[in-house]
């Protein structure tokens, strides 16, 4: 059972980090604001959960579990506030093609 946990946490830890590698290089070759800002929240968010479910599968500790959790928690708090600040200092200061939008809910502000 043991040695399950450590090859699926390898696993989760590959995959975590091949997510974050994924959201760099989207976040350097998107054109856009908005493109740029679905590359650094999306794939890196999930990347970040897959490390640490790969680290909860190798330490497995309680200690080292509520640590885990905290830092998903606030990962998932945080993540979607800031890309929605990116997002709205990006239309305001004039940096999105309106044209791509599909809904402009800001138009009329």
């Amino acid at each position: 059972m043991s040695a399950l946990a450590d090859w699926l946490g390898a696993a989760c830890l590959l995959a975590g980090a091949l997510l974050g590698l994924a959201a760099g290089i989207g976040v350097l070759r998107f054109p856009d604001a908005l493109g740029r800002m679905h590359a650094a929240t999306k794939p890196q968010v999930l990347g970040v959960l897959m490390l640490l479910l790969g680290l909860a599968l190798r330490l497995r500790t309680p200690r080292d579990l509520g640590m885990i959790a905290l830092v998903a928690v606030f990962q998932l708090a945080t993540a979607p506030v800031a890309a929605q600040m990116i997002g709205r200092a990006a239309y305001r200061s004039g940096r999105i093609d309106r044209a791509l939008l599909d809904v402009d809910e800001l138009a009329g502000r």
